[in-house]
């Protein structure tokens, strides 16, 4: 039991890919501007990231270790691409927003990195834990930079979130801040970096204060 909830923290927060590691800042900054475009991202990743974790456990025994790499990579593709398929078919809208983003995926180091130093060393249990908790981790960094662009830049919460959950989503829009003009910075890339520097140093800033 304590080997999984070590895995649980370690996802949600100790080595949390985007917050630690700093890995897969390429989406994380280009599409969080508001928190549909961030959730869609951040659920499409965790799937991916479980899936592959899973799958390279199992056949951890039978992939050779001189091209594991290449097979790890092959791999992610294939779910990547499952991932576009189901949103081209449901969530088109989105996945036009999204672009080039959603098959960027594959090139996660995150994901690379979590079949390589985890999946292909641990059960197929602990694998499948470690990539849920970790793409959801990366999740929440993606929910938290969305809702402090979108909030600052627009005024709102949650705008467009018929994108994501159909006609459920149309009575979700919050309007904070009424008659706001909007602060440009804040959804453009300088805001994504400024941004994530504050969430990191929230962390760092925990971190110390509990050690």
């Amino acid at each position: 039991m304590e080997a999984y909830i070590k895995i649980a923290k370690n996802g949600l927060w100790h080595n949390n890919q985007a917050l630690v590691a700093l890995l897969g800042l390429c989406p994380l900054l280009a599409v969080t501007n508001n928190i549909v475009n961030a959730l869609g991202l951040g659920l499409a990743t965790t799937f991916v990231l479980t899936a592959s974790n899973l799958t390279v456990s199992l056949f951890r025994r039978q992939i050779p270790k001189e091209i594991r790499i290449p097979i790890f990579v092959l791999l992610i593709a294939s779910f990547v691409t499952i991932v576009e398929l189901i949103m081209q078919s449901y969530f088109y809208d989105l996945y036009l927003i999204l672009g080039i983003f959603v098959p960027l995926i594959v090139t996660n180091c995150a994901i690379l990195g979590r079949a390589e130093a985890f999946a292909s060393k641990n059960t197929w249990d602990k694998s499948l834990l470690d990539g849920l908790l970790m793409g959801i981790g990366f999740s929440i960094v993606l929910v938290i930079l969305g809702a402090m662009r979108e909030l600052i830049g627009s005024g709102t919460l949650f705008e467009q979130s018929d994108l994501l959950l159909g006609s459920l989503g149309e009575t979700l829009s919050i309007t904070v801040f009424a008659d706001y003009q909007g602060t440009l910075l804040a959804i453009l890339p300088p805001g994504a970096f400024i941004g994530l520097g504050l969430i990191v140093a929230v962390k760092n800033w925990i971190d110390v204060k509990h050690s």
